[in-house]
């Protein structure tokens, strides 16, 4: 496997974002001189949180279209910060990153883990997802997101309470009550909405994070069963960094602002699509 340089002084750095992750590093990017960072999103919500360096919103027209978007925007190296279920995204950004031979990491905050007390049901998809629930709950705490609310439309005889940042679109379950809001959220608030609505039975994916882990501490201290959405695998020869100080190591910026390096001394080497063996050439 040959190895992949780091960034240098520069440098235009790419961050596929989204999450809370993604506007860190955006942050930590930008604060380094000389670096220039870009920030996409899908633009799939309305009012997105505010990101240091550039941004720019909607999609880049599959693999092609992002390895082309690579090459003319002189990008040397890649984060793929998207959510841990944007199975899509991560898949183009790997093909794009080979196809450009752009050096490229994925930053994926660790899963949850459940604790003794949890009463976890761990299920490879949201079909199964709702497969399982007739037999955990009839009033169920649905937090999978709008997207892929069709999944569970069939379920006539179960009420469900969605917690979304955008309102979600038909398809949907016929008894539901739709919240929208953006966490982080507490376990005291959580406790309290799981107690108002009569909830029986959670669901959710396995995205990690502190900001709506308390839903699943608020489930175990009322006993109530928690259905939970595995992640999907990552590309063959992907691999994942688990926070933003360690896409800095991997970039070779690991000390403050404008003294990552010391004179005379060359940046380490990296290589977090582990199988590609790619250069970035010039």
């Amino acid at each position: 496997m040959s190895p992949i340089p780091h960034v240098s002084p520069a440098s235009h750095v790419l961050v596929l974002g989204g999450t809370t992750e993604a506007r860190e590093l955006a942050a930590a990017l930008a604060a380094r001189p000389g670096v220039r960072v870009t920030t996409s999103l899908a633009g799939r919500v309305a009012r997105p949180g505010a990101v240091d360096g550039e941004l720019r919103t909607g999609g880049f027209g599959g693999a092609d279209g992002l390895a082309a978007w690579l090459r003319e925007q002189r990008v040397d190296a890649l984060v793929d910060a998207t959510h841990p279920f944007a199975e899509r995204i991560t898949a183009n950004a790997a093909r794009a990153a080979a196809a450009a031979g752009v050096p490229a990491v994925v930053l994926r905050r660790p899963g949850w883990r459940p604790g003794p007390r949890d009463r976890w049901h761990r299920v490879p998809s949201l079909e199964a997802a709702a497969a399982a629930l007739p037999r955990l709950g009839r009033r169920v705490f649905l937090t999978t997101g709008r997207l892929g609310l069709a999944a569970f439309a069939h379920l006539t005889d179960l009420h469900f309470v969605v917690r979304s940042v955008e309102p979600p679109e038909a398809p949907v379950p016929p008894d539901v009550r739709v919240i929208l809001a953006r966490g982080p959220f507490t376990v005291a608030g959580e406790t309290a909405l799981l107690r108002e609505h009569r909830v029986d039975v959670l669901v959710t994916k396995d995205s990690g994070g502190g900001a709506t882990a308390a839903k699943l501490t608020a489930a175990r201290a009322l006993g109530l069963p928690v259905v939970v959405v595995r992640r999907p695998p990552l590309p063959e020869g992907v691999a994942a960094v688990a926070d933003v100080p360690g896409v800095l190591e991997r970039l070779g910026l690991t000390g403050p602002p404008g003294r990552d390096r010391s004179p005379g001394k060359p940046p380490p080497r990296w290589s977090a699509y582990r199988s590609s063996g790619l250069r970035r050439s010039r």
